[in-house]
């Protein structure tokens, strides 16, 4: 049963749509349906009642449903959904203070744990959001190769700008995204200094990946990680989506055929016993986020409102 919005509700939506969107006042009138003086009155509410302060300090029923529904139909063990931020707008900045509260809440813990982070720009954008902790307690590693085609530092680890932010040890993964050929992939990960990052990734207490579809817009073709034949190819074998790198079909299974017989860094195994946490939102991601979650390669999920409604419609 639908849990109807309350005042708080609707004003919270107007704060998030105001001050995260960036939308004016008629804009927003017209979003939720409304006068541009309700508008005007939800927002300053907003503000009033401390339900903006840079992040959302109120959980909306509308999204508070569809995590239970997510949580209920897939089987997962924590979801977070952001509000909307309309038609158009990037939904990476819709997710990305959620996903940052996530992230902090492990580096809050007192216990040390080891932290695997994967990359893209919806974790760029978790960076970019979280608050500066000092939590030396804990391990940062690298699941994916930090080495672009042309030898330079690929542009959207993270591991680093993290690192930079709550003074924790950090491990890159000093290998090739995605190797030229099976031999050197093998002999990257034959070193010593390369095992020991590989290790470490294997045993992480959390992880945190970004989902990327493998539709013509894939983030592995945009970046210049994968040529347009050999996507086309994988395209053709059923390749859906990819997580770190590493790509599966829309059933989840990692196929042994393409740039995963190069890729570097460490699969996320589907069935973790410990959170492994997709921060992903988007019409083009949904079915690799759908085919992610059907078999257990994560287990988590951050995303927005609309991505929610488009993957409970699939399932």
């Amino acid at each position: 049963m639908s849990t109807e919005p309350t005042l708080q509700d609707e004003a919270a939506r107007a704060g998030w749509l105001y001050y995260v969107a960036g939308m004016t006042q008629d804009q927003i009138a017209a979003e939720l349906g409304v006068s541009r003086q309700r508008a005007q009155r939800l927002v300053s509410r907003a503000m009033a009642e401390g339900l903006i302060h840079v992040r959302l300090n109120h959980r909306i029923g509308a999204c508070l449903d569809l995590e239970a529904a997510l949580r209920d139909r897939f089987g997962l063990d924590r979801v977070r959904v952001a509000p909307g931020l309309g038609a158009g707008a990037d939904p990476v900045r819709a997710i990305a203070p959620a996903a940052a509260a996530e992230l902090e809440r492990f580096l809050r813990m007192s216990d040390p744990l080891v932290v695997a982070l994967g990359t893209g720009r919806a974790l760029r954008g978790m960076v970019d959001a979280m608050e500066e902790i000092d939590a030396p307690q804990h391990r940062l590693v690298s699941l994916i190769g930090n080495i672009a085609p042309d030898g330079s530092a690929s542009f959207f680890d993270v591991v680093m700008r993290i690192a930079d932010k709550v003074r924790a040890p950090h491990y890159p993964m000093p290998v090739p995204v995605i190797s030229p050929t099976p031999e050197e992939n093998a002999a990257f990960h034959a070193l010593a200094p390369v095992k020991k990052v590989v290790a470490l990734a294997e045993a992480a207490d959390v992880c945190f990946v970004g989902v990327g579809q493998m539709s013509n817009d894939a983030p592995l073709l945009a970046d210049g990680f994968v040529t347009r034949a050999e996507l086309d190819e994988m395209q053709a074998a059923g390749a859906t989506g990819e997580v770190a790198g590493w790509v599966f079909d829309s059933q989840g299974r990692y196929l042994d055929f393409g740039t995963n017989r190069r890729t570097g860094g460490v699969r996320v195994a589907p069935g973790l016993d410990r959170p492994s946490i997709g921060i992903a939102a988007g019409a083009s991601k949904v079915p690799a986020i759908h085919a992610a979650m059907k078999s257990k390669i994560i287990n988590g999920l951050v995303t927005d409102e609309p991505s929610a409604h488009a993957l409970l419609a699939r399932a």
